[in-house]
């Protein structure tokens, strides 16, 4: 269940809050091939898992930015905000994909909030950190330092 805020004041209240962590959700190759399609990335480590098992992850990989992009969607689960005008993606301070998302991994998603500030417009900007573990991986698949914008 997501925490629920209402308005910038309950926002600010989250600076240094752990938001915990998601579900998990399974990558197939039907979501990489839908992925590649959308960016014309069809690099054959990503969709053509005969020639990607012979290859340096042995199978088919997730894009790095299709594991970026559900981001968004996994932090649904994980924060609710109501009570502003406006939320905007900001942009990212650092990403990076320490390790592959094999096609058929489940992957969940941690998000932190570093810190809650004013700025203009009547607004907060929040910066967080999201981890994209993978199961049964010791290391991390992605590591974003995110920045989001609320308005009243």
């Amino acid at each position: 269940m997501p925490t629920h805020v209402n308005g910038l004041e309950e926002l600010m209240s989250l600076s240094g809050s752990d938001l915990g962590r998601t579900n998990w959700l399974e990558i197939t190759q039907e979501r990489v091939n839908t992925f590649a399609d959308a960016t014309d990335d069809h690099q054959w480590i990503h969709t053509d898992p005969e020639r990607a098992a012979a290859g340096p992850f042995g199978g088919p990989i997730a894009h790095g930015y299709l594991t970026l992009s559900l981001i968004i969607p996994l932090f649904g689960e994980l924060l609710e905000i109501t009570g502003t005008s406006l939320s905007v993606n900001y942009g990212l301070e650092k990403v990076r994909f320490p390790h592959p998302v094999p096609v058929g991994a489940r992957i969940r998603l941690h998000g932190a909030v570093d810190a809650v500030e004013k700025v203009k417009g009547n607004g907060v900007q929040m910066q967080m950190t999201f981890t994209v573990e993978a199961e049964g991986s010791d290391k991390p698949v992605c590591v974003a330092r995110a920045v989001h914008r609320h308005y009243a």
